[in-house]
């Protein structure tokens, strides 16, 4: 398996996954959902979230194979969840209202889709195409360490950047999450037109 191990592969294919799964970019929506309450447990969300993209990593084509669903559809999906996300950050609105009894926001929305969504899992389907698996799975390891770290240290960022500072980074990757999400839709629906032409 290691002789397949590529250094430049390896780092090629963290950066793309470091831009994709952005948790600097999901700080200010862990600090909202904290302040409303909500418990997100780092090491659960790092874990589950590594153990959902290497068995998507593996099974991804063969899951959505069993469901009729091409991966297209599947990232369009996951585009409207995030589009939504950026709207709640963007409006001070709330959509996602956790009326369960499990009063946890570890799974839903940390886990899916902000660091294990449609982006990451296309991500790495595409990325599987180019390089070795050893390679991708080392930097989704790495990747997965520095989400913990930040995801552990978002305390302190509050406390560093004050709640003004916060109010204006939620706004700019409110943003930033709507483009991304304007993007992935439109990429996708017009990879899905054009099969369904074919």
């Amino acid at each position: 398996m290691f002789a397949a191990f590529n250094f430049q592969q390896m780092i090629s294919a963290f950066i793309v996954l470091f831009a994709v799964i952005d948790i600097i970019g999901a700080i200010p929506i862990i600090l909202d959902l904290k302040e409303k309450g909500k418990s997100v447990n780092a090491l659960k969300a790092t874990l589950i979230s590594f153990v959902l993209l290497v068995g998507f990593f593996y099974a991804g084509d063969w899951m959505l194979q069993l469901f009729h669903v091409d991966i297209e559809s599947f990232a369009i999906a996951g585009a409207m969840v995030i589009f939504l996300l950026a709207l709640e950050m963007l409006l001070d609105i709330e959509i996602f209202k956790n009326q369960g009894p499990i009063k946890e926001a570890t799974l839903v929305p940390l886990v899916f889709p902000l660091l294990a969504g449609a982006g990451s899992f296309t991500t790495l389907l595409t990325l599987r195409a180019e390089y070795a698996s050893v390679n991708i799975i080392i930097a989704l390891v790495l990747n997965m360490l520095w989400v913990y770290f930040v995801v552990r240290m978002t305390g302190r960022v509050e406390r560093f950047l004050g709640k003004g500072g916060i109010y204006i980074i939620r706004k700019f990757f409110g943003i930033i999450l709507l483009a991304i999400s304007v993007r992935l839709f439109t990429v996708n629906i017009t990879s899905l037109i054009e099969t369904l032409h074919q």
